[in-house]
């Protein structure tokens, strides 16, 4: 728009100068100066007139025609108009794309704003959630989702883990919702179909319940022929044969007991009720429980317990959770070693856990730790007497009681494993007051 700029100052003198020069020339040059002015800000006046008349049209139809610097600013505007239209198509195509190729997946897709609304779905969700494009958009998703399970998540606003819940339209399938932040607090909710994955899971986990139940009873059998003939006397070698399978068939008995209990708690992601659990006394009987374990060995063991505050639960799984850490940390501390068992309270919940001056554990194992059968190191797992599914019924455990763990370990110096509970199922101990 150089040009343009250069074009009205010429006009303007040009214009300025004519009229100075006729009014010279009949005796008035200021009248004539005036005219001239007058008659380049009606021209201006009209060129503008003109310009507004087209922007407030909206039509599309192409800017009026003119000559000098109204001229080259309507060319220009005219070549916006043109490059705004091709970006428009271009994103309109983007759009189009994006919603066919978003209509075609078979998962639901939903954008929640930061206000907890609505505000775009493809097809999938009408067919999973129940959401109708007529009538839903905008609304609140916690007046559509109203599961408990699902709001709690929801709110929780960590979506490390996926919550997996029937639908709500169709209680014979199964979804699975993934919730991922964006933008200035938006959210891209993912609902995905698992019905099929959840049956052929289901069967895995029937298969290995009625495997291990059925073990049970030749396993009860040959510890008791085993106790019998121990109870005899026989030739040395013959004895320290006995021996070792009765510790291996006691080792099977253990790994047994604890696919039953990992199959129970992969049944279901939720426990069916809570009450509150006495963790304070949970916590001494398991220090007296790993003081028997670790007789003879020296291990020293130092209890952290808030009095004030008492967790909401199923007893059995969380004992059966917090043991497999405490007998952990005995198995593979060194002797003399100190191990510490802590529960306490803060703002972001409730905290249990179990600390040892041991070997630690190298970074890279610690992902991998709660997978069933995972090993650091074979030879010592074995000697431990340890059945590979701890560490995966602590996990399922926790799952089940809105619970996650976190390992912190360091290769010479010991490791922490700590279970964190949500806020909401932490309660005051009444009775201590």
């Amino acid at each position: 728009m150089h040009v343009s700029r250069h074009a009205l100052i010429f006009s303007l003198l040009g214009l300025a100068s004519a009229g100075l020069l006729g009014g010279a020339l009949l005796g008035h040059p200021l009248a004539g100066l005036c005219l001239g002015l007058l008659v380049w800000c009606f021209k201006q006046i009209r060129q503008f007139n003109r310009l507004t008349e087209w922007l407030q049209r909206e039509d599309g139809s192409e800017p009026p025609e003119a000559s000098g610097a109204w001229g080259d600013l309507f060319d220009e505007l005219s070549r916006m108009q043109k490059r705004g239209r091709s970006r428009e198509q271009y994103l309109r195509g983007i759009i189009s794309r994006f919603q066919q190729s978003s209509a075609a997946l078979n998962d639901a897709i939903v954008i929640i704003d930061n206000q907890h609304n609505l505000e775009w779905w493809n097809r999938s969700a009408d067919r999973l959630l129940g959401l109708k494009a007529t009538s839903d958009r905008g609304k609140p998703l916690m007046n559509l989702l109203r599961d408990p399970r699902f709001v709690r998540y929801f709110r929780k606003g960590h979506y490390q883990e996926p919550l997996d819940l029937p639908s709500p339209v169709n209680s014979a399938l199964l979804l699975q919702y993934q919730i991922t932040k964006f933008g200035e607090g938006d959210r891209l909710l993912v609902a995905r179909d698992i019905t099929r994955l959840m049956r052929l899971e289901q069967t895995r986990q029937d298969f290995v319940a009625n495997a291990s139940h059925e073990l049970r009873t030749p396993l009860t059998v040959i510890r008791g022929y085993l106790e019998t003939f121990l109870d005899q006397e026989l030739p040395r070698p013959l004895q320290r044969g006995l021996e070792q399978m009765q510790q291996q068939a006691r080792r099977m008995e253990g790994l047994v007991t604890d696919l039953l209990l990992l199959s129970r708690l992969e049944a279901s992601q939720h426990i069916s009720d809570e009450h509150p659990i006495l963790i304070q006394d949970l916590i001494r009987q398991m220090h007296e429980d790993a003081e028997a374990l670790a007789a003879g060995r020296g291990h020293r063991f130092e209890l952290q317990v808030d009095e004030e505050y008492d967790l909401l639960g199923q007893a059995s799984e969380l004992q059966s959770a917090f043991s497999n850490l405490l007998f952990n940390a005995v198995r593979y501390t060194p002797d003399n070693g100190l191990i510490t068992l802590r529960w306490w309270v803060d703002p972001q919940g409730g905290h249990f856990a179990v600390s040892d001056d041991g070997i630690g554990i190298e970074p890279m194992h610690i992902p991998r730790l709660t997978e069933r059968f995972y090993r650091i190191d074979e030879s010592r797992s074995s000697a431990s007497g340890g059945t590979g599914l701890g560490l995966a019924i602590v996990k399922h455990v926790l799952v089940r009681h809105d619970a996650h763990l976190s390992i912190d370990s360091t290769p010479g110096k010991g490791s922490t494993f700590t279970c964190h509970f949500p806020p909401d199922m932490v309660v005051p101990i009444r009775g201590g007051d």
